[in-house]
């Protein structure tokens, strides 16, 4: 990767990051107002509760990451052609078998 990517790439990871502080900002101020609004009703209650997540965020981009990285450690013990698509079917594999794991232990959380 040359020099260009590189910084395109970072760009662009900080550009998400900002975002994703921004967002995360804003919905805390939105959450913190309607509680200190007074009585919450049922509606306002669902509200909060759909800005805050499900709690399980961690546990899905945990599941993602360590099945990916572990995809990646098992391409390189793999022997393959330099045009070989192999790698990227064995990664897309590892990724998927990562959300699986998430979906079923959510499943068995509820």
């Amino acid at each position: 990767m040359n020099q260009q990517n590189t910084a395109f790439f970072a760009v662009i990871g900080l550009a998400v990051t900002i975002a994703w502080v921004i967002i995360s900002w804003y919905n805390y101020r939105l959450k913190k107002r309607i509680i200190d609004s007074g009585p919450i009703n049922d509606e306002a209650l669902g509200f909060v509760k759909k800005l805050s997540g499900s709690g399980t965020e961690a546990l899905k981009w945990g599941c993602i990451i360590f099945s990916a990285g572990l995809g990646l450690v098992v391409i390189n013990f793999i022997k393959y052609d330099y045009g070989s698509s192999l790698p990227y079917g064995i990664e897309a594999m590892f990724i998927a078998a990562g959300f699986l794991v998430y979906y079923f232990a959510v499943k068995k959380q509820q």
